[in-house]
């Protein structure tokens, strides 16, 4: 395993989308969804063999440390970082980085989540390798999945040629990171082969990502600087609080990929990966009946149903189906979702709408 070499959680989301079943309280990594191992446990699992435990740190929020230290007590409860309040990706990168940067200057960095499915880990470990031999030349890199459906749900990214680096598998040039586009865009996409889902996952070495960040996002590195300059010291905790609160949220997509140089992709074809971005996502990766079903609940009788996902945090709890085509239905003990298959990205409305109603009871 190379000393220098790191790897960076993201594990501060409250997955909105898998509303009603992930809440405040159980946010969407600590969910299980395929088996024991909750999400975060298995984003964990599939670094074994390539990054040392300690080598793993965690960024999330107060709310949700206890629950992953639990999780994981494996990493040590040192590298759990704790942002004061969300700010968006940009400012979560940067903090992993300063951080890593206090203790090694010769760092790279993987930005990876704590929600995503990888089926295939083997060519998960080659393409991290292969990354952080391309990192070590200064190249910021990013993971590239091959479409399978023109995707609203995701960023893209637009590829260029092949760059002529050291790697088993071929990197290419970055031309550009593109927004979710429309139905119509998206088939154009597919089409023309050259474009991937932009899978959320980097590789870089700290110093170069610290001075994109000084380059693109003044205001932010100067915050970081603060921070930097403190830690080690008694009042890095007080000067952490007191300066994160005047950074302005913003993605690493959108405040440093959308415009950095020297930006190259790994294509992550096969990978077998799944962002858990809804519940639509869950019929990607979970196993259906001849009917095109998915039952997650222990409890059910399906009639003369069809492409349908039900799911039940309660055991005792009978659900029935009769002749309903193209459904999600998540059942708890509070609340209830009923939805047409397709639309299930729409969730993240309904969450807006009770916090804006303060019914906390139910987010």
């Amino acid at each position: 395993m190379d000393d220098h070499f790191y790897a960076v959680i993201m594990a501060g989301g409250g997955g909105t989308r898998l509303w009603p079943i992930s809440r405040k309280q159980t946010p969407k990594q600590l969910l299980r969804i395929i088996g024991d191992r909750s999400l975060f446990q298995l984003a964990i699992d599939r670094l074994q063999g390539l990054i040392k435990p300690d080598h793993i740190l965690v960024v999330t929020v107060r709310e949700q440390v206890a629950y992953l230290q639990n999780e994981c007590p494996e990493i040590p409860k040192q590298n759990f970082l704790i942002e004061p309040t969300p700010r968006g990706t940009a400012s979560v990168v940067g903090l992993a980085a300063s951080y890593l940067k206090y203790f090694d200057k010769d760092a790279v960095m993987a930005v990876l989540t704590a929600d995503h499915i990888i089926e295939d880990v083997n060519l998960f470990h080659n393409l991290l390798t292969d990354g952080k031999i391309i990192a070590d030349q200064k190249y910021l890199v990013t993971l590239g999945i091959k479409p399978t459906f023109p995707s609203t749900g995701y960023g893209y990214i637009e590829s260029e040629d092949i760059l002529k680096l050291e790697s088993s598998i071929q990197p290419r040039r970055v031309k550009r990171f593109i927004e979710k586009p429309d139905e119509k865009k998206a088939e154009e996409f597919l089409k023309q082969g050259n474009y991937y889902w932009n899978s959320g996952m980097f590789i870089w070495r700290v110093d170069r990502i610290i001075d994109e960040i000084k380059d693109q996002m003044p205001v932010l590195w100067e915050t970081l600087d603060l921070i930097y300059a403190s830690m080690g010291t008694p009042a890095f905790k007080e000067i952490l609080k007191k300066t994160w609160e005047r950074i302005t949220p913003q993605t690493i997509d959108y405040g440093i990929m959308e415009h950095a140089t020297q930006v190259a992709m790994l294509p992550a074809i096969g990978l077998g990966w799944s962002d858990v971005g809804s519940w639509d996502s869950l019929f990607d990766f979970l196993n259906a009946d001849e009917n095109g079903n998915v039952i997650l609940s222990n409890n059910q009788y399906v009639i003369e149903s069809k492409n349908s996902l039900v799911k039940s945090v309660d055991v005792k709890r009978l659900i029935v189906t009769i002749g309903v085509n193209d459904l999600v239905i998540v059942d708890t003990p509070d609340a209830l979702l009923v939805c047409k298959r397709g639309e299930t990205q729409r969730v993240r409305q309904i969450v807006e709408t009770l916090r804006k109603n303060n019914q906390q009871e139910y987010l």
